[in-house]
């Protein structure tokens, strides 16, 4: 029999391993049910590395698929995965990353020791410097945590040419603006993903315990731009705004009025593509430093702006050539209906008498085809008023300068005139003549390609074609005709005028041995009482048989290489209103 003595030390025994037994469960219940989603996140985050794999994005050709304009190249991104990380290497790690990459130490190391499943160390670095990490991770024997993925990086081989058309990427290779922007879906691809797993020591688990999902590339881009008239255009265009001292710039549009594809685009200054951060004017970079952030944003917005397709202007006297087209259309007149017309400096409209730009030895007899050769502004005004406001309207309708082109490009405004049951006489007067309303570029190049085009109004077009990037199949962007706007007959007459106007009015600079080439000049106010002025110049060749419709907009000339305004010159001033 057991004494007491041993019965109190069972009991005492028996109750301990209880106790221990209870402590276990209650202890097994919190880690299961309360520590349990937390420990399990741990748990994967040190066994598993999920890793993005980075699609490399599409090409972007010009129309003729010589040139590229942008492409993706192969660079790396280097990540860590802290949890696999002995903690004896923490610091040599952290160190050895901040030489090859030249980082911050205490940054690096911060990241090392955090309890996550992964952290990004630098991004789109050169193979020279990750093949450094590769050496010196075999030379320390380090063979976990430490992760070399393949990315990409975008590159403008030609840097700012046709730099506010093609846009540019962000460090995440999404497209911030151009065609980069627009087509971004289509650019991207889809991205890829490596699943790999590990055992709780951090060393992997044979390729059975690796997913691999490949990435699909974005998909490629052939332009409308032919390179070598971009080059042309940009050329010329610098040259101009230098030489005329255009305080404001300028810009070029070339368009194919058969199909709508935009030839060229230039807007100046140009920036550099591959770095889209670096201010273009030297005035501003001496002081960029102490700009204000939202000075800074102001300053790259209006740097990256496409005056083309964003900027309104009032266009002066080419718009004369939508006047002519109506009232030919109309059958309000003719081409060469001698003595039609007369100039005599001015004409008053409801009690407001508006000049002529050459009031001071007036324009006399003219017909139709002469006062757009002589820019007269008296011949239009009666023509508006004779169009009356209803059909002008409805031409400007038709023309589409009362909606956007469609063109694809981001930030596209569209023109801001007066609502219809707002003009007046003298309002239908300033609008036969190009005054006191304004409009894109783009609006303005596309209306005339009407003209050009037989009278049938088309869309424009920046990209041709999409080219999938794995199967090579080619899906075009169909050209898009819209309503015609005026006959056929019409738009011969017009464009009949228009070379007259290169080959003895005011668009003899224009002229081009052995070239059919048409035109018309204009010139009008930026702004309000800003003394500033827009001059430009629409062209179109052959006229015989169109193929290219040139809009040149210069914006505040004031160099002395400038055109004198009053013989260039095809619109009334402010000042001529009395």
């Amino acid at each position: 029999m057991l004494n007491l003595s041993s019965k109190r030390k069972i009991r005492i025994l028996l109750f301990s391993v209880f106790t221990i037994f209870s402590l276990l469960i209650v202890r097994i219940g919190y880690i299961q049910l309360i520590q349990g989603k937390e420990l399990q996140q741990l748990a994967y985050q040190q066994q598993s590395l999920d890793r993005k794999i980075n699609p490399k994005r599409g090409t972007i050709y010009d129309s003729t698929e010589k040139y590229v304009l942008a492409v993706s190249s192969t660079v790396y991104t280097v990540t860590v995965n802290p949890t696999n990380i002995e903690d004896v290497n923490k610091e040599k790690v952290a160190k050895a990353l901040t030489e090859i990459f030249e980082l911050n130490y205490e940054d690096i190391l911060k990241k090392v020791n955090r309890k996550s499943s992964i952290e990004t160390i630098v991004r789109k670095v050169e193979k020279k410097k990750t093949d450094e990490l590769r050496n010196w991770l075999d030379n320390n024997n380090i063979k976990t945590g430490i992760n070399i993925d393949e990315d990409t990086k975008r590159y403008y081989p030609y840097a700012d040419l046709a730099s506010h058309i093609i846009g540019f990427c962000g460090s995440d290779n999404q497209g911030l603006d151009g065609v980069e922007a627009k087509y971004d879906e289509e650019l991207k691809g889809k991205a890829g993903a490596i699943e790999r797993l590990s055992n709780a020591k951090g060393l992997e688990i044979g390729t059975e315990g690796e997913n691999y999902k490949q990435a699909k590339d974005g998909n490629n881009l052939v332009l409308s731009i032919d390179m070598t008239i971009q080059s042309i255009v940009e050329k010329y265009l610098e040259e101009a705004c230098i030489d005329n001292v255009c305080t404001d710039g300028g810009n070029v549009i070339v368009m194919n009025p058969k199909t709508g594809d935009i030839l060229a685009m230039a807007t100046y200054p140009g920036y550099d593509l591959n770095k889209p951060y670096t201010i273009n004017n030297e005035e501003l970079q001496n002081i960029w430093d102490t700009l204000e952030q939202v000075e800074k944003t102001k300053e790259l917005q209006a740097m990256w702006r496409n005056k083309a397709i964003a900027d309104t202007y009032e266009p002066g006297s080419v718009f004369k050539l939508i006047t002519s087209s109506v009232a030919l259309q109309e059958g309000i007149t003719d081409t060469d209906n001698e003595g039609e017309f007369c100039c005599t400096g001015g004409i008053e409209i409801a009690g407001v008498r508006i000049k002529c730009w050459r009031y001071y030895r007036p324009h006399g007899s003219e017909s139709l085809r002469q006062a757009l050769m002589n820019s007269c502004n008296p011949v239009f005004i009666g023509l508006g008023q004779k169009i009356g406001v209803d059909t002008y309207y409805k031409y400007l309708q038709k023309f589409g300068l009362l909606e956007k082109t469609g063109i694809n490009l981001p930030g596209e405004a569209k023109g801001i005139f007066l609502a219809q049951n707002k003009v007046g006489p003298v309002e239908l007067a300033t609008i036969s003549f190009g005054q006191r309303f304004e409009i894109t570029p783009i609006q303005m190049a596309t209306a005339v390609c009407s003209i050009a085009n037989g009278g049938e109004a088309i869309t424009p077009r920046i990209v041709k074609e999409i080219i999938d990037s794995e199967t090579g199949e080619r899906r075009e962007n169909p050209v898009q005709k819209k309503d015609r706007v005026i006959d056929k007959e019409t738009s011969e007459k017009v464009l009949s005028m228009m070379e007259s106007v290169v080959s003895e009015g005011t668009g003899k600079n224009a002229k081009v041995a052995g070239y059919r080439i048409g035109g018309k000049t204009g010139t009008s106010e930026d702004g309000v009482n800003t003394n500033k002025y827009v001059t430009s110049f629409m062209g179109v060749a052959p006229t015989d048989a169109p193929q290219a419709v040139v809009l040149v907009t210069l914006y505040n000339p004031t160099g002395e290489g400038r055109t004198p305004r009053r013989r260039c010159c095809s619109t009334s001033r402010r000042t001529d209103f009395k």
